[in-house]
């Protein structure tokens, strides 16, 4: 979070300072062609057959608007294509160069183009895929643009001066590809489409095996593919060979593509090759055809001037060291400035986080303090509440034990009062039932007597009966 932070000031800093802080985005693999920069291609379809995993999408924005895109290759480190749309050219024209930082270090936060000082020891592996201003410093090449600045108004041109549309060329040969291009789109591209905003521009080169300073190749070939996508539409084709700067050749748009990796496919449908008009066809390409002899007619004006300019040359060899010296002292001048401003940034960067860890650990300190306080004062009340209700509850079992051990003691006394004077009720109560108890027992016992004297009487009288019977002699009936 905290270095989150940082970036995030380093960023707005950067935005207010430079006012020509371009945006840039690498296109994910999961986005179809360039995302919002899709609108420079016709149909919004870009190119087809660019499929090696070092091609890069790049959707190059400004102001949070997408100006053009980019197929940037890390491999050869310059872009292979830019595509945008001719548009009013500003009068004012002024370098800001700027690099992609998710080119080199994908993971890092930064989602916009910065420049090169800015992101110094904040991206990882910065330069691995990409060129740097260093790479040209001392080189003999200039940053050639792919997508010219001269044919783009103020917002759309800020945004090209990025090292991700820049190629490596020779000062004059810089110049001459501007210049054609320019004089090609204004006089013979854009008065033959009928709908401005429908012309499409190509801008691409062809990699070499010459590399600068072993990093950065060197085109071969530079190439321009323009599509007119109106109701007339037509496509056309332009080479420069960069040992040729004078060279400027035509052809078509299908010719260019065998010339490029196979199976590219620059437009989609070809963009009306195969129903163009003649008539159009022909009228551009002999605009084309005028601009190609006036510079050969101005080259070969140069050519009776070059008599003229031998001393400047020869100046200009003798001069050639002290030059180059002075440009090696310019950049140690300025390298040795980054690292001050690097290594100042180093030390502002420990101390403010030092200091910001410092008021960290105190303001966690702090509220741990105050949370303890709180804690200890709101448990003081249910503490207090707490003791009350034992006291109460202490104080009533206290009763309940003393009027338990009452109602023991008294319980005796009291049963035996009660016993006491419930006695002569129970006594009184009982004489009857005792008089009628000993009535029946005497009645009983003269019932008894009489009844054991008449059954002593019947056995007197049996046993008399019996022996009379016994020794008595009978007589008869009549007797």
């Amino acid at each position: 979070r905290e270095w989150t932070m940082k970036t995030s000031i380093v960023f707005l800093l950067c935005i207010s300072v430079f006012p020509g802080f371009s945006q840039g985005r690498v296109v994910g693999e999961d986005e179809t062609g360039f995302a919002e920069c899709n609108v420079f291609f016709p149909g919004q379809v870009p190119p087809e057959g660019f499929t090696e995993p070092f091609h890069v999408k790049i959707c190059q924005q400004y102001n949070k608007e997408p100006r053009f895109a980019t197929l940037y290759s890390t491999k050869d480190k310059i872009p292979l294509y830019s595509a945008f749309k001719y548009t009013k050219p500003a009068q004012n024209e002024e370098e800001n160069w700027l690099v992609e930082p998710q080119i080199d270090d994908p993971e890092n936060d930064l989602h916009e183009m910065m420049h090169e000082a800015d992101i110094v020891g904040t991206v990882a592996n910065l330069g691995a895929n990409q060129a740097l201003i260093s790479d040209y410093v001392g080189s003999g090449y200039e940053r050639g643009l792919l997508n010219p600045s001269l044919l783009n108004e103020e917002d759309f041109q800020m945004a090209t001066y990025t090292l991700t549309n820049a190629v490596p060329l020779s000062p004059s040969l810089s110049k001459s590809w501007h210049r054609d291009i320019g004089k090609v789109v204004e006089q013979a591209l854009v008065p033959h489409c009928s709908k401005k905003d429908h012309l499409y521009l190509l801008a691409g080169a062809i990699p070499s095996s010459v590399q600068v300073k072993g990093k950065v190749s060197v085109p071969e070939t530079l190439w321009l593919a323009a599509c007119c996508d109106a109701p007339e539409g037509w496509s056309l084709g332009l080479v420069k060979k960069t040992n040729d700067e004078n060279s400027l050749a035509d052809l078509t748009v299908g010719e260019l593509e065998k010339q490029l990796l196979a199976g590219v496919r620059l437009f989609k449908g070809n963009c009306g090759e195969d129903s163009k008009s003649q008539e159009k066809t022909e009228a551009i390409l002999q605009a084309v055809s005028q601009i190609r002899s006036g510079e050969q007619a101005g080259t070969s004006d140069n050519e009776e001037a070059k008599d003229s300019g031998l001393v400047r040359k020869v100046a200009g060899i003798i001069a050639t060291p002290f030059i180059k010296l002075l440009e090696l002292l310019i950049y140690v001048f300025v390298e040795l400035v980054k690292f001050v401003f690097y290594f100042l940034w180093l030390v502002i960067k420990r101390v403010g986080g030092t200091v910001l860890d410092g008021v960290y650990s105190l303001w966690n300190g702090l509220v741990s303090y105050l949370k303890a306080i709180s804690m200890v004062l709101i448990s003081i009340p249910y503490d207090v509440g707490r003791v009350i209700v034992n006291i109460v509850m202490g104080f009533l079992e206290i009763v309940q034990d003393v009027a338990s051990l009452t109602y023991r003691i008294l319980r005796i006394p009291v049963g035996f009062v009660l016993h006491l004077a419930a006695f002569p009720y129970h006594s009184i109560c009982a004489i009857p039932s005792v008089l009628k108890d000993m009535a029946t027992g005497i009645g009983g016992t003269f019932s008894l007597v009489i009844d054991a004297t008449a059954a002593l009487l019947h056995g007197f009288y049996y046993v008399a009966g019996h022996i009379v019977k016994r020794f008595v002699p009978k007589v008869s009936s009549d007797d």
